[in-house]
């Protein structure tokens, strides 16, 4: 407890002076991974941003998306971070939360305003890709665009043709999800299932109208 004491005093101190944000973000990963709700809301309070980023541009709120920490995206969606920033991969927090499958965080950050759709990679690719098929769900119910694609023209169900992904792409083809599109290499979701040897997909995606 009194090390705990120490080391918030010695952060708070860092802000207080001016500091390198660097350091106070490593200090505050360190708590987000740490679920330690308290210390983080106490230096949010003390002036530290709760948008500050680290070297690949992940937020706090990335992070504790990320790690599936309900308790700790509570505490900083409390200080209205900017909730649909991107790293330097372009992911936001609903992508990470959904590509882990964090079914909690995802309903807290999609109660905030976290967009379903963009530009890009997007939730619902994360999503499809891991079989997180309780978080497809939810982003199909608030909207997400079925047949969006990736930066490559990859959509969701080619991601879950590719991965052997059975009920995923029924869920998929069942809201709409287009099984003749084409990425930027020409392949369809059949191809990709064909050539990861998915034969019960395969067979699924021809009867709902599918060519290669």
């Amino acid at each position: 407890m009194r090390r705990a004491g120490k080391w918030l005093a010695g952060v708070a101190l860092a802000i207080a002076c001016g500091a390198s944000w660097g350091g106070v973000y490593e200090d505050m990963v360190h708590a987000v991974s740490n679920d330690d709700d308290r210390a983080v809301a106490e230096l949010l309070k003390r002036g530290a941003d709760v948008n500050m980023v680290g070297p690949n541009g992940e937020s706090l709120l990335m992070v504790a998306a990320r790690q599936g920490k309900p308790k700790m995206v509570k505490t900083l969606l409390e200080s209205r971070p900017r909730v649909n920033a991107r790293n330097a991969f372009g992911e936001t927090a609903l992508m990470l939360a959904s590509y882990q499958g964090n079914t909690e965080v995802v309903q807290q950050l999609l109660a905030q305003g976290a967009e379903v759709n963009q530009d890009g990679w997007n939730a619902l690719l994360y999503a499809s890709a891991q079989n997180r098929m309780d978080i497809a769900r939810i982003l199909i119910g608030k909207g997400a665009a079925i047949n969006a694609t990736g930066q490559n023209g990859t959509s969701a169900l080619m991601m879950a043709a590719r991965e052997g992904h059975l009920s995923m792409v029924l869920l998929l083809l069942e809201h709409g999800a287009d099984p003749n599109l084409r990425n930027d290499d020409g392949q369809t979701a059949l191809g990709l299932a064909r050539a990861q040897n998915r034969r019960e997909i395969a067979a699924l995606l021809q009867r709902a109208g599918a060519s290669e």
